[in-house]
């Protein structure tokens, strides 16, 4: 029926709550209503001598019934379930009505030579008064009326029947018209009970969302009405409507348990599109998104502008879940066709993140952090596509916090600190470099990856201090380099290629080699090819570095885009060829081919070569008979703290391997070069 049941199909928490709580503020009047039907009805048999054991057993379990619902109505209050638990409440009530109303129909059997257009037409009044007092009273919940009259009515209708007279039948074909009037009348009470339920707890939860809209408006400095929903460049709902609808939909989801989805759009690199052709064109190429996003979700979704590049989509009502999932494809796929904007044309990507209401988040401020972490979840992976919440993004997330509330005190205590590997000469083994990599072994998280460190510095503002404090133990560490007499072996540290838009690279090195009185030319700053994309960027400090004395080297060299002009310009010392070329290069012609035209670049530029991730010996002496002369990997030594280097150092006397000098012929691997 309507009034257990909501448009998908499933029982409505608020309109089960209202059911319960009519029939529990009629519940004393209809006991005391059964309590003075079985009274008058024992009196009435006892004037006529009628009141037999079998009577008086009768109207006994009566008393008992109706004790027995008050006791179970006591329990179901002080238990809390007419509110929290309504459909075992309405089970209970179902269960006493019925025993109630078996109970009134089996008066006829009870009472001896019963005869209802007779002697015991009195019965037959009371009994039907009952019967009709209880439709007429519980009309927000039809099972319960209805299992205690139904079974009166029919047994008087029985028993009409078996007087198997005329008028009886006659009697008996009016009470059964009686009967359907009374179910029909019950369900349209009970579903005008629902619908006026419905309505006042819509208009309530609409209620609450423009009381939360409104103090939205007085925050943001008495804004008129009229433009408090809209924003003003894409004419879409704005952020402040945004989230009263959201707190809206929800609250009807839960009256109705339903869903509400919603999707977070964002515009791949459109800061390069503001940076290159100018805030005006972006805002020009937004408002022809937003367009693009209205032709494209057509039913009654909110389409909203939450700022920036970023757009959501509120998704409510019947298969909430699968119309967003159909919705965010076709805006994927309308968005890889061209998008025309102040005559021009574009192809524009858009990431997506969606969450659920209530498969993931149990209110609208986690529906939106949910949301948002699924699209910072698709922009990590650069899928370029839809990313749906899970759990473990929320977990990736409060770790991210975590890591960001720590790290300022790690950088200043030695839970954070550099470990160092060593750089061999492939041909005598001797240890000329090390690379300093930063570690963190956090005492809950544990081992904190390298990635997740720069990003957390990123974000908290400690991209300086963070590197500070590896160049610091990186001049440490050439101190007692120096105390042991191997000023030979130079320190490399890494810089992040954002770092020179951060902060003053330069100053900070030279800040910090002046505090340990440590010499520019025994530290190599290595950084990877992108940094030197954007020339604007790290031009001059580069050359700062260069003109201080420090060695300067591009790391993973081969993954960039560097142009060949640019790198002879720079004045290199070094280029480190990635592990991505060295990985089993012994076997690979196309990584041995790939290496040969590197180190012949290095050479014609008067370069130093590296590679990095050597971790077999074959590997090893292949890279050696093609040229390379320094490597680094775990088949000479892991990175280590400085202790363990130290001794690692005093110890090392040979290669781990033999050198390709040294190999006989029938070892040497076959190469075959171009």
């Amino acid at each position: 029926m309507y009034s257990r049941q909501s448009r998908n199909g499933q029982a409505m928490p608020i309109v089960l709550q209202a059911q319960v709580a009519d029939i529990a503020d009629g519940f004393t009047g209809s006991l005391l209503l059964n309590l003075g039907g079985f009274s008058a009805t024992i009196l009435m048999l006892h004037l006529r001598d009628e009141a037999n054991w079998p009577v008086f057993l009768w109207y006994a379990v009566g008393l008992f019934l109706l004790s027995l619902r008050k006791v179970a109505l006591d329990m179901a209050t002080r238990r809390r379930w007419l509110r929290h638990e309504p459909q075992r409440s309405l089970r209970i009530f179902w269960l006493g009505s019925l025993s109630v109303g078996l109970l009134w129909a089996a008066l006829p059997l009870v009472v001896h030579d019963f005869t209802p257009l007779g002697a015991h037409a009195g019965l037959m009044l009371i009994m039907g008064g009952v019967a009709a007092g209880a439709v007429v009273r519980q009309i927000g919940y039809t099972p319960v009326s209805l299992a205690f009259s139904l079974p009166i009515l029919i047994s008087m209708m029985l028993s009409l029947i078996a007087l198997a007279t005329l008028e009886s039948f006659l009697l008996s074909v009016c009470l059964g018209f009686i009967i359907g009037v009374f179910v029909h009348r019950s369900l349209w009470a009970e579903r005008l009970f629902v619908t006026s339920q419905i309505t006042r707890f819509e208009a309530t939860a609409l209620a609450d969302s423009l009381t939360q809209a409104n103090s939205d408006i007085l925050r943001q400095n008495g804004r008129l009405e009229a433009l408090a929903n809209r924003d003003l460049l894409t004419n879409l709902a704005n952020r402040v409507y945004f989230h009263g609808r959201m707190t809206s939909a929800i609250g009807r989801a839960q009256a109705l348990n339903e869903k509400v989805a919603l999707i977070i759009f964002d515009v791949v690199r459109f800061q390069a599109i503001n940076d290159t052709l100018g805030h005006s064109s972006g805002d020009a190429l937004l408002h022809a998104i937003a367009r693009r996003l209205s032709d494209v979700v057509d039913d009654d979704s909110l389409i909203a502008r939450l700022g920036g590049d970023e757009f959501a989509i509120i998704v409510t009502g019947e298969n909430a879940a699968t119309r967003a999932r159909i919705h965010a494809a076709r805006v994927l796929e309308v968005f890889r066709a061209q998008l025309t904007w102040r005559q021009r044309q574009t192809t524009v990507a858009l990431n997506g993140g969606l969450a659920l209401y209530p498969d993931h988040a149990s209110n609208a401020e986690e529906l939106l952090a949910y949301s948002d972490m699924a699209l910072y979840e698709a922009k990590r992976q650069e899928r370029r596509g839809l990313v749906e919440f899970e759990p473990a993004f929320s977990q990736a997330a409060e770790r991210s916090r975590r890591i960001e509330q720590d790290l300022p005190e790690a950088i200043g205590s030695d839970a954070l600190g550099a470990w160092f590997q060593p750089q061999t000469d492939l041909n005598t083994g001797r240890v000329t470099g090390l690379e300093a990599l930063v570690r963190w072994q956090h005492p809950t998280l544990g081992f904190i990856s390298p990635p997740e460190i720069v990003n957390a510095a990123r974000a908290s503002d400690l991209s300086e201090a963070l590197t500070a404090r590896i160049v610091t133990d990186a001049c440490r560490l050439i101190r007692r380099l120096d105390a042991a007499d191997r000023s030979d072996i130079t320190v490399a540290v890494n810089l992040s290629p954002r770092e020179f838009a951060l902060y003053s690279v330069d100053a900070m090195l030279a800040r910090v080699t002046s505090l340990h009185d440590v010499s520019p030319e025994r530290l190599e700053i290595e950084i990877t090819e992108e940094a030197i994309l954007d020339p604007d960027l790290a031009d001059q400090q580069l050359k700062r570095l260069r003109a201080a004395g420090y060695r300067l080297a591009i790391d993973d060299f081969g993954m960039g885009h560097s142009s060949l002009a640019y790198l002879i310009g720079l004045k290199l010392d070094r280029l480190k060829i990635d592990r991505e070329f060295v990985r089993d290069v012994a076997r690979s012609e196309r990584n041995q081919k790939l290496i040969t035209a590197m180190v012949g670049l290095g050479r014609s530029l008067s370069l130093d070569i590296v590679v990095e991730g050597v971790e077999t010996a074959e590997d090893a002496a292949a890279l050696a008979r093609l040229g390379c002369q320094t490597a680094q990997g775990f088949l000479f030594a892991r990175p280590m703290p400085v202790p363990a280097l130290l001794d690692w150092l005093e110890d090392h006397v040979a290669p781990v391997y033999v050198p390709p000098a040294r190999q006989s012929r029938k070892r040497e691997p076959r190469l075959n070069l171009v």
